[in-house]
């Protein structure tokens, strides 16, 4: 068996693993790419090391750790709980306010878990109260998040951008925001008018357990301490330079992080245990195996493969569905963007046509669109703040449904609209 055989069979277990079991794939990853890299390839143990993304590593770290530290002093708890007061409560608006404070949590920084895990439970507390179906409310808040999931400055956001740039396609990160963000906005939209979001007007307002009933008084507005306002002075002088004056994502967030330890405004002890570094060893561990596959020519088996099941004029919409598909069950951060966005430029020019920056688009929004699956994160979220147990396996069995179609219509949303994107 070749190094390039051997890698890509690597690759595939990984990939398997992290939608069967609860390994995390990317200490998995490493453990092979050393074992083929040095004892099959012969490279030098520096050489398979050098795979390790310093740079997206960097990136993460920051991002996670300065929102670790807004959650652990309750600033996004507040922001959040203002939002929704400010809103006004009303039925046929909430579903939308949802979508917009999960999209809005997610865009700048935290990403898609830490926004769904922060607006779950006061979201289906308070849409239960208003009469706002609880389906219609996980899909709001999942879509919300998601669609901005992958801003410039979220940190799933760096991680899609960073691969693409790998592959050749850098630079074209307000239109990798853009594009996912309509496809989310799109199907949010759907969901509203197909689930009862018109006809919440009318609907009266369901009868709330107890456990809603907490949850929402818990929500009740508190004014933001000292350290809060800190906190989101030093947020939003983070966005800014890295919009406008191009700073650093990952250094500029380290520094705004200290900035808030050393005036004492957050705790950067609880901050980095509540960092997500089980994503962030499996999006490295994958990035080092990928090196590996690279340099022994598994990428290019790989992309020969895929290429088998496309030709140019349907890859946008086979790639997103293939995706898609993984994604249901398996990390769309940390196995399927570092994974398949790698293999853009080769599997152009394998199929023998078609715009790179499209099949980008596509893989992003194909995997990004099954996330409210109950086997993903998002999904699992929303049915955990269910505490009747009737009701939770109807909202499981729901959401199930949907994101399984999301694989289709993510499918039929790229082939038809991804080229165009594009070319804008």
């Amino acid at each position: 068996m070749t190094p390039a055989v051997a890698s890509l069979i690597a690759l595939v277990i990984a990939i398997v693993l992290s939608c069967i079991s609860r390994i995390n794939v990317g200490v998995l990853a490493i453990g092979l790419a050393w074992v083929i890299g040095v004892y099959q390839a012969g490279y030098k143990p520096d050489a398979v090391m050098a795979g390790f993304p310093v740079t997206l590593f960097m990136m993460l770290a920051g991002v996670t750790l300065l929102f670790a530290i807004a959650e652990t002093n309750g600033t996004l708890e507040r922001l959040t709980h203002r939002v929704v007061r400010i809103s006004g409560g009303g039925r046929h608006i909430l579903p939308a306010v949802f979508f917009v404070l999960a999209f809005a949590v997610s865009a700048v920084g935290p990403g898609a878990i830490s926004a769904v895990a922060l607006i779950a439970p006061l979201a289906m507390a308070t849409g239960v109260r208003s009469g706002v179906p609880r389906f219609l409310t996980a899909l709001m808040v999942a879509n919300g998040a998601n669609a901005g999931n992958l801003s410039p400055v979220s940190a799933v956001g760096v991680i899609a951008n960073t691969k693409m740039a790998e592959a050749g396609l850098g630079g074209h990160e307000l239109r990798v925001f853009a594009a996912n963000f309509v496809a989310h906005v799109i199907v949010a939209l759907a969901a509203y008018l197909l689930f009862g979001g018109l006809a919440s007007r009318a609907t009266p307002a369901t009868t709330a357990t107890a456990d809603d009933r907490d949850a929402t008084d818990a929500s009740t507005e508190l004014p933001l301490d000292r350290n809060q306002w800190i906190t989101v002075t030093v947020i939003g002088l983070w966005i800014v330079s890295t919009v406008a004056f191009k700073v650093n994502v990952g250094l500029g967030a380290f520094a705004a992080a200290s900035l808030l330890a050393v005036v004492r405004a957050g705790d950067e002890s609880a901050a980095v245990k509540k960092m997500p570094w089980g994503v962030i060893v499996m999006v490295c561990g994958i990035s080092v195996l990928i090196g590996v596959l690279e340099k022994s020519g598994g990428m290019d088996l790989f992309s020969t493969l895929l290429a088998k099941l496309a030709t140019a004029g349907t890859i946008n919409g086979s790639i997103a569905f293939i995706t898609g598909l993984i994604s249901t069950w398996s990390s769309t951060s940390g196995v399927v963007l570092p994974a398949f966005l790698p293999t853009v430029p080769a599997l152009v020019a394998k199929v023998g046509g078609g715009d790179p920056l499209a099949v980008a688009l596509s893989i992003n929004i194909g995997s990004a669109l099954v996330d409210v699956s109950p086997l993903s994160t998002l999904g699992a979220l929303c049915i955990a703040t269910v505490t009747n147990q009737a009701e939770s396996r109807v909202l499981f069995r729901q959401m199930m449904i949907w994101g399984l179609s999301m694989a289709v219509v993510g499918a039929l949303f790229c082939q038809a609209a991804a080229g165009f994107i594009a070319t804008l």
